[in-house]
């Protein structure tokens, strides 16, 4: 892996001027909405932060950093003074959830023992008020469900008391808040009328309802853990340890964290690669379904780059690192993820900003209610009955999670495709696209090229052109490079090459001037230049023309009929020559293209198709086509592995095939769906039962079950969006 490089999309970089570097931190006291707006602004109001960007689903934050960084111990103790424990993320950190639920796990025991008691207690006294029991036998009993339900309640809600107490001296609210306030306020009731002698104790109630409450946390986690992003997921596929060859011929097994670049790592057959390297001895097939999305292995020899994380599936190799651990593909891809999962688009961002008003809104709401009660006359228990309703059912965490959890989704669903989304509002964009506007050189087509007229070209002089050649990354040069070596020949670089930029290479040497570029840059006439791209001129010798051919992707045409067949206009625009746009446009039925079109022609035609109202998606090299990606409404860019963080797109796709942008367009309208159904699911929730408790009619007991199961539901309904069968719907309005 090269250095580090700034793998953000271009937009995003703009705003946030220098920042170069983020960090990703573990917040699991984030609990709803309101969560995220404070924790959000106390990381953002420290110097050198350039933005936070928290996601509920997962209970991770993402700071970017301006220059110079800010050391963690900062961040940590800054959301520490607002009340929230935090911690960088490190190795086997996907198991923090594993670990909340099995804290939640005896407390739901607990909780379900002490309630089932107390209500055998509850029964035999009202049971026995109809027999007229002896108020003593049932002041004992009541004192008895005291004695069992304060214990119990005081150990199973504790998550919910710790995090109220947290928030409290931040001097904030969330929803555990209202919640504890709620169990408090119902067994402080209890044992003063206990106390009283009163037959109105309601520990039955407390002890229940804290049961349910804790039940539809733990099932709430379950259903985040089964959300659980890619990029957390990937934390299970690093190699742990590797085998390193030492100097001297032995070997050492070490952890895969302690690899340096130049380290000299053997692999076995069937391991998984512990880091980034180039082979050195051994030839096999690598499973990249990681990287790539292809479940077809790839076959290496020495000299080919392999990356962490992918496995080795032939025979032993032996690879020299060129990347440490946190520098490899695998972690890069990582933060990528990471850094999509945590983006705020415009729905996430409209749900956060009713979650930060509901939480005030919870309390004064919870007030009226016990005043309106009041001043009807009910008395102070049924209304403050009624208020506690109030408190525990008007909660924000569907509202909250609506979002974030389809984003997860979708975002975990798209990179088992091989895509990875990078833009904040990426998903949203993809989802109003109804026109799609192909480049062709390695995006109808494949990246590599290859010599079309090798057979007639002689050793020597394609030698020559490749020593050349060598020196140059364009896709030509190095198809008569792989040509050249193809044939046997040794080809090496030569000092003194020079290049004209939009023209060719040239050297001169020992008396010789040798070019190889365009034919007017080698002097052929252009008018009996035919259909060769490419030529070679010793100095005043007969230019030998060099042609090439590239190969569409395999399902090149099968998708943009896909395409056409759901309502998109397609296009292709590419700066190739006539003739071969021609044959690409003829193969794949796309009766709308331009040849020879520059950058800036590519930036006129999408400019011209959006003031024609239309949503346009992109789908180019993000190396060469940055404009025209930049002004499409969202942009899709194939990427090889080693190119991956440098393309400039909404998103990339991996792999030899065109089918992730059928998918990713899918998955996005898919996730566009998922998330206006679960913001109906949270509205209506609040429309029904808020009015309910407010007007007496529901329970404490029936408010937590009702929270509880809104919260799941919305996690739920996210859920379905990685295993459920999608096609691409025609558009409801054809462009």
């Amino acid at each position: 892996m090269e250095a580090a490089l700034d793998v953000r999309p271009t937009s995003e970089r703009l705003k946030q001027g220098d920042a170069t570097e983020t960090v990703a931190l573990s917040v699991p006291d984030m609990v709803c909405g309101n969560c995220i707006r404070t924790v959000e602004t106390a990381l953002r109001n420290i110097d050198g932060v350039a933005a936070a960007r928290a996601n509920l689903s997962s209970r991770r934050v993402i700071i970017t950093f301006k220059t110079p960084r800010v050391s963690v111990e900062d961040l940590v103790s800054a959301l520490a003074k607002v009340g929230y424990k935090a911690g960088q993320l490190a190795e086997g950190s996907a198991d923090e959830q594993a670990a909340r639920r099995s804290d939640l796990l005896p407390r739901v025991g607990v909780a379900g023992f002490a309630a089932a008691n107390i209500m055998l207690l509850s029964v035999s006294v009202w049971s026995g008020e109809a027999s007229d029991m002896d108020p003593s036998v049932s002041s004992l009993f009541h004192w008895i469900s005291a004695l069992i339900a304060l214990p119990a309640i005081a150990y199973v809600g504790q998550p919910f008391f710790r995090s109220a107490i947290n928030a409290l001296r931040g001097r904030r609210l969330n929803m555990d808040v209202p919640i504890s306030l709620g169990i408090t306020l119902a067994c402080g009731m209890s044992l003063f009328q206990t106390i009283q002698g009163s037959e109105q104790v309601y520990f039955d109630a407390a002890a229940m309802l804290v049961f349910f409450l804790l039940i539809g946390r733990t099932l709430d986690e379950g259903m985040r853990a089964r959300a659980r992003g890619a990029a957390e997921n990937l934390l299970s596929l690093k190699a742990l340890s590797a085998t390193v060859i030492e100097k001297d011929g032995f070997s050492r097994t070490v952890a895969a964290r302690s690899l340096t670049p130049g380290m000299h790592i053997a692999i076995a057959a069937g391991e998984r690669i512990a880091a980034d390297g180039i082979i050195t001895s051994g030839a096999s097939d690598i499973d990249e379904s990681l990287i790539t999305g292809e479940t077809v292995p790839r076959a290496v020899r020495v000299g080919d780059r392999v990356h962490a994380g992918t496995v080795n599936g032939g025979g032993p190799l032996q690879i020299d690192a060129t990347a440490t651990v946190d520098n490899t593909l695998l972690a890069e891809i990582g933060r990528l993820m990471l850094s999509a999962e945590q983006s705020r688009g415009k729905y996430v961002r409209l749900a956060d900003r009713a979650a930060g008003f509901y939480a005030p809104a919870v309390h004064i709401l919870g007030l009226s209610t016990f005043i309106g009660w009041m001043l009807i006359g009910s008395g102070w228990e049924p209304a403050l009955t009624h208020a506690i309703a109030v408190l525990i059912i008007t909660c924000p965490c569907a509202l909250a999670l609506a979002v974030p959890a389809v984003q997860v989704a979708a975002m975990s669903r798209l990179f088992n495709q091989g895509v990875i989304v990078k833009a904040a509002d990426g998903l949203e964009r993809l989802a109003e696209v109804d026109t799609v506007v192909f480049d062709k050189t390695g995006t109808l087509t494949l990246e590599e090229i290859r010599l079309a007229d090798a057979a007639n070209i002689d050793d020597e002089t394609l030698l020559h052109a490749a020593s050349l050649a060598v020196a140059s990354r364009h896709p030509y040069a190095q198809a008569v490079v792989r040509a050249a070596r193809d044939r046997g020949l040794k080809v090496e670089s030569r000092d003194g090459i020079q290049e004209v930029p939009g023209s060719g290479l040239s050297i001169e040497s020992n008396g010789h001037v040798e070019r190889l570029g365009s034919a007017l840059w080698v002097g052929n006439d252009s008018t009996s230049s035919g259909d060769a791209s490419l030529w070679y001129r010793r100095d005043n010798g007969s230019p030998v023309g060099f042609r090439f051919a590239d190969r569409l992707r395999s399902d090149a045409s099968e998708i943009v009929s896909t395409l056409q067949n759901a309502g998109y206009g397609v296009e292709l625009l590419s700066g190739d020559r006539t003739e071969a746009v021609a044959r690409a446009a003829e193969a794949t039925s796309i009766n709308t293209w331009r040849a020879a079109t520059r950058p800036d022609q590519k930036l006129a035609r999408l400019n011209e198709l959006k003031s024609l109202g239309r949503s346009t998606l992109m789908v180019g090299d993000g190396l060469n086509d940055a404009p025209a990606l930049a002004a499409g409404h969202a942009s899709l860019s194939p990427a090889s592995a080693v190119e991956i963080s440098q393309t400039a797109a909404d998103a990339v796709f991996q792999g030899e095939k065109l089918w992730p942008v059928v998918q990713t367009l899918t998955i996005a309208r898919a996730a566009q769906r998922m998330a206006l159904q679960n913001f109906a699911i949270a509205v209506a929730y609040n429309t029904i039962f808020v009015p309910l408790a407010v007007t007496g009619h529901v329970t404490p007991l029936i408010a937590a079950l009702a929270m509880s199961t809104s919260s799941i539901l919305v996690t739920a309904n996210a859920v379905r969006l990685r295993t459920m069968k999608l096609r691409l719907a025609p558009l409801r309005k054809s462009p």
